[in-house]
C-alpha cells in the first residue's frame, strides 16, 4: 500500500514498525459544540483507512482525541455559567450521537481527554525543561524554537513565514515571537491544576505529544488530521516531541484537504458551517459519509445542499442493489454453476481486485466507490431469477465485504409496515399452495429484519424485536 506523506511530499510504501500492527493518531474535535462536517471529513476518512488496515489483517491501535481544555472551551463555560467539564461532557456525549451516525468505528477507538493526562503533560514539560528545549517566564512555559534546527520541516516553510502562519501576538515574554506555550499561568475564571510553575493549564500542542507518547510510544506510524493542522499544531508537536525523545514522532504523515463553501473552509469563526447534527436533520449521515469518501481525502471539496442530495442519490442506487441481490436470494434455488455463471464470477472478483487497488493507491475511496456502482450494473445486467443460488450469495458476499469496508450499506433499513404485511399476505399465499420453502423463506427474512411473525387460528400476527 502506498500512502502521501506530507512529511516527504510523496507517496511512499507502508510499512509499519510492528509487522503485524499499526499504531495510529488522529486529532479529534475540540468538545465545545457539536462538530461540523468539516470536521467529520478526517474522522470519516481516517476511519475508512483504519478499517482498510483491519482487513489487510493489521491490528490498529486508533487513538482520536477529546480536546476539552482551551480558550474555546473556557469560554464556553463562562457564557453558560458552568463548569469546562460540564460543557466537555455534555458535548463529547453528543459526539457520540453523531459519530453512531457517521458509522464511526468506535469500539475500536480510544479518546484520551487531555484533561485527564494534566500529570503526564507536566512531566512532559518538565523533561523538556530539564534538557534546555523550555523555560519558564513568571509561572509561563514556553518552548524555545531556536533549539530545534528543522523547525518547520512539516509544512516547509521557513521561519519568517511560520511566524507570519501562526499569527502570533506581541508578547515581551517569549525569547522568540513563534515560541508556543507549554503550561500557561492560572487566570480568573479558568480551571487550574498545581504545577512546577505554579497553579495554571496545558498548552493546545503538549496534550497530544504527551498522550501518543504514553499510549503509542515515542514513534508512531501515522500521524493524521486536517489540512489546517499542518502548522502550527502538527509542526509543534513533531518539535517539542522530537526534542525530548531524539526519535522521528511519525512515520506518515497524513493530511486531508478542506471541506469549502463556496470555495472558503468551512469553519465556525466564518459561521458558513453546517453542523453533523442539523445535516441529520434532513439526511442520514450515512449519506454524509458516502459524500466524504466519494472524492480523495486529499483534494478540496465543495460543500452544498445539491452535493449532498447527489451523495444520497448514490447511496440509494448501492442500496437498491443490496436488496435487488437479497431478493435473488430469496427467490433462487441452489444449481451447478455452467460456464456462463463462471464466466460472471470471474468478473465479478476482477472488480474487486481494482476496489482493493483503488484503496492500495493512497485510499482512493473515489474509484473504490466506482467499482461498487460496477457491481451493481453488472450484477443487474447479468444476474436473474434463474441464476444459482451460490452465484448470487458468492457475489452478495463480496458486495457486501467491500462495502463494509468503506462503512457504507452497514445500517439495517426500517421495514414499513405496509410491506411487512404485503409479504405476510404473499407467505400466506405460499402457504396455501403447499409452497412451504417460499414461506420459510419470507419469514426468515423479516426475521433478519427484525419482525417476527406468530401463526393463530385468528391469522398471522407480527411483532417487532
Amino acid at each position: 500500500m502506498k500512502l502521501y506523506n506530507t512529511m516527504s511530499k510523496s507517496k511512499e510504501e507502508f510499512k509499519p514498525i510492528n509487522p503485524n500492527k499499526v499504531t495510529m493518531y488522529v486529532c479529534g474535535p475540540t468538545v465545545y459544540n457539536y462538530f461540523h462536517v468539516g470536521n467529520a471529513r478526517p474522522f470519516v476518512v481516517f476511519d475508512s483507512l483504519r478499517r482498510y488496515l483491519q482487513y489487510k489483517g493489521y491490528e490498529v491501535e486508533y487513538l482520536l482525541n477529546f480536546t476539552d481544555i482551551d480558550d474555546k472551551m473556557i469560554n464556553k463555560a463562562n457564557e453558560e455559567g458552568t463548569t469546562v467539564k460540564n460543557i466537555a461532557d455534555r458535548f463529547i456525549k453528543e459526539y457520540y450521537e453523531d459519530a453512531k451516525g457517521l458509522v464511526l468505528n468506535e469500539e475500536d477507538t480510544f479518546h484520551p481527554r487531555a484533561m485527564d493526562h494534566i500529570s503526564d503533560i507536566i512531566t512532559f514539560i518538565k523533561a523538556l525543561e530539564e534538557k534546555g528545549f523550555a523555560y519558564n517566564v513568571n509561572g509561563d512555559v514556553y518552548f524555545d524554537i531556536s533549539k530545534v534546527n528543522d523547525y518547520g520541516k512539516l509544512s516547509k516553510k521557513n521561519l519568517d513565514e511560520l511566524v507570519s502562519g501562526a499569527r502570533v501576538s506581541v508578547n515581551d515574554q517569549k525569547k522568540n515571537p513563534a515560541d508556543f506555550a507549554l503550561w500557561k499561568n492560572e487566570k480568573p475564571g479558568e480551571p487550574s491544576w498545581n504545577s512546577p510553575w505554579g497553579k495554571g493549564r496545558p498548552g493546545w500542542h503538549i496534550e497530544c505529544s504527551a498522550m501518543i507518547k504514553k499510549y503509542l510510544g515515542d514513534t508512531i506510524d501515522i500521524h493524521a488530521g486536517g489540512d489546517d493542522l499542518q502548522f502550527p499544531h502538527h509542526e509543534n508537536e513533531i518539535a517539542q516531541s522530537e526534542s525530548l525523545t531524539g526519535k522521528p514522532f511519525a512515520n506518515y504523515w497524513l493530511h486531508n484537504a478542506m471541506l469549502n463553501v463556496n470555495d472558503e473552509k468551512m469553519s465556525k469563526s466564518k459561521f458558513n458551517f453546517s453542523t453533523a447534527r442539523g445535516v441529520s436533520k434532513e439526511f442520514d449521515l450515512e449519506v454524509i459519509r458516502f459524500f466524504i469518501l466519494s472524492a480523495h481525502y486529499r483534494k478540496p471539496v465543495n460543500y452544498n445542499r445539491e452535493s449532498v442530495m447527489h451523495a444520497k442519490n448514490g447511496l440509494d442506487r448501492l442500496y437498491n442493489g443490496k436488496r435487488n441481490l437479497e431478493h435473488l436470494l430469496e427467490i433462487c434455488y441452489e444449481k451447478e454453476l455452467n460456464n456462463a455463471d463462471t464466466h460472471i464470477m470471474t468478473d465479478i472478483k476482477n472488480y474487486k481486485e481494482r476496489f482493493l487497488d483503488s484503496l492500495e493507491d493512497d485510499l482512493n475511496t473515489a474509484d473504490a466507490i466506482s467499482y461498487l456502482f460496477e457491481i451493481v450494473k453488472y450484477s443487474n445486467s447479468n444476474l436473474t431469477s434463474d441464476s444459482p443460488k451460490k452465484l448470487v450469495k458468492d457475489i452478495y458476499d463480496i458486495f457486501m465485504e467491500l462495502s463494509n469496508i468503506l462503512g457504507l450499506l452497514t445500517k439495517k433499513e426500517e421495514i414499513l409496515d405496509e410491506e411487512i404485511m404485503e409479504l405476510i399476505e404473499k407467505r400466506n399465499e405460499a402457504r396455501k399452495n403447499k409452497n412451504y420453502q417460499l414461506s420459510d423463506e419470507i419469514r426468515d427474512s423479516l426475521k433478519e429484519k427484525g419482525i417476527i411473525l406468530e401463526d393463530s387460528p385468528q391469522g398471522t400476527k407480527w411483532k417487532r424485536m
